[in-house]
């Protein structure tokens, strides 16, 4: 897939870092499945990937927890 950023790099799989900010939590999530431009680095996430990530923040607001690191292989 062609870059939608720099219009000049074309994506490959790979494993990302994303981190997350709701209601003052912060959620780093590691190892997340993504597609990542290899010109410019910005990087792409599949509908059922940020469906995944959404639920786990969800589940992880909802304890009260103010900082969290969450592998996601082992998460999801």
């Amino acid at each position: 897939m062609e870059c939608a950023i720099c219009k000049n790099g074309t994506t490959r799989e790979g494993l990302v870092t994303f981190t997350l900010e709701r209601d003052n939590v912060i959620i780093v999530f590691k190892n997340v499945p993504a597609l990542i431009c290899q010109n410019c680095g910005d990087f792409y996430l599949t509908s059922e990937t940020t469906q995944q990530l959404l639920e786990k923040a969800n589940q992880t607001i909802s304890k009260g927890v103010e900082f969290e690191i969450l592998n996601f292989k082992t998460a999801a």
